[in-house]
């Protein structure tokens, strides 16, 4: 099984109970809040407030809205990790390589649609960070299962034009500027991975 690199923020390895016990209070209404009126409409006071934790305690554990919102992202990253790795097929282990691959791109799409997009380009508009963990694990991912799918093709390209694919603007832009339904875009992913698989297998 694939050891997936995903993001670990240092301080949640050390961090005290109390600490642990305000960052999934301050996460839960994050997560909440964004969900209601999306990311931009969303300041530090008002999760602050929704948490029923101070401002210090905010600025001190995430810095500052782009700081939340990269350390939201992580937690929902890690919950798809766990899923590739330990959860149910055809997602998790068990179900032929093809399957997964289909199951992970829904899956992956599915967070983006999730307010993930929006909540990206607000931290990119914001100058924060970006996750890079995710990303090498997802890239890692697709690596193991096309190599087993389609070991002729040049996989570093296939996996780079897949990652692409998950890009928020685009996302953004397919869904509510062309006015795409979820199920197209996960579609033409899994058309887009397919062809890759096809591509290689009979070679």
């Amino acid at each position: 099984m694939e050891d997936l690199p995903l993001i670990e923020l240092p301080t949640e390895q050390t961090e005290r109970a109390d600490a642990a016990s305000n960052r999934r209070r301050i996460l839960a209404a994050a997560t909440q809040l964004f969900a209601e009126r999306g990311p931009d409409c969303v300041s530090m006071q008002d999760v602050a407030k929704a948490a029923g934790v101070g401002m210090g305690t905010m600025y001190r554990r995430f810095g500052d809205r782009a700081g939340l919102t990269f350390a939201l992202l992580g937690e929902r990253h890690r919950e798809l990790q766990e899923q590739l790795l330990r959860g149910a097929p055809p997602l998790g282990p068990g179900a032929p390589a093809l399957e997964r691959l289909h199951a992970f791109g829904r899956a992956r799409i599915a967070l983006l649609d999730d307010g993930e997009a929006a909540m990206l380009l607000t931290t990119a508009e914001a100058g924060g960070a970006t996750l890079r963990g995710p990303d090498a694990a997802y890239r890692t991912h697709l690596a193991v299962l096309l190599r087993e799918l389609a070991p002729a093709i040049d996989v570093e390209y296939a996996v780079n034009s897949l990652v692409m694919a998950f890009d928020a603007r685009l996302h953004v832009h397919l869904r509510h500027e062309r006015d795409w339904s979820l199920q197209r875009v996960q579609d033409g992913w899994c058309a887009l991975a397919g062809a890759w698989a096809a591509a290689g297998a009979g070679r």
